[in-house]
């Protein structure tokens, strides 16, 4: 993977669309003129999703407070998100990705990785702060799930 697939601060955020458990669409160009955090996770319903899910719930008002909209992403099918949503009480949107040529892909963030020597596609846990103007203000790649969501707030707060 090369550093140009990584997006930095200051680089504008692609505007790809994404798929909400309604059936509608959006994107983060929609977001334009407020802040956005965008959360990339690989799996519903998963013991370091759902906790960073809950996370960012629980936080939710305060991430409102601070002008800052909030949309957790995965490749998870729309009926999924939908389960997933009512099942852990979250009241953040979730939003599916492309399969294929998707917002993740456009990141550079769904990339081969392997696990007890079994390789596959997946999601590269990353979170990104968007700025009022469509650009990037902040990239956690690799994101460590604990005291996460708290972190992404301060930075939403401070921008």
């Amino acid at each position: 993977m090369t550093d140009k697939l990584w997006p930095r601060p200051g680089d504008a955020m692609p505007d790809i669309a994404l798929e909400t458990p309604d059936g509608g669409t959006v994107r983060p160009s929609g977001f334009k003129g407020g802040k956005l955090v965008l959360f990339f996770y690989p799996k519903d319903d998963t013991p370091g999703c759902t906790t960073e899910n809950k996370d960012f719930s629980e936080l939710a008002d305060e991430f409102a407070r601070a002008g800052t909209a909030l949309l957790g992403v995965s490749k998870d099918p729309p009926a999924k998100h939908a389960k997933f949503i009512a099942k852990h009480g979250l009241s953040v949107p979730l939003a599916t990705d492309a399969p294929e040529n998707g917002l993740s892909d456009a990141l550079g963030i769904w990339t081969e990785k392997q696990n007890y020597g079994r390789t596959y596609m997946g999601m590269v846990r990353t979170t990104y702060l968007v700025a009022p103007d469509g650009t990037i203000a902040r990239v956690w790649n690799k994101v460590k799930v604990k005291g996460h969501a708290a972190q992404v707030l301060e930075a939403a707060k401070a921008l």
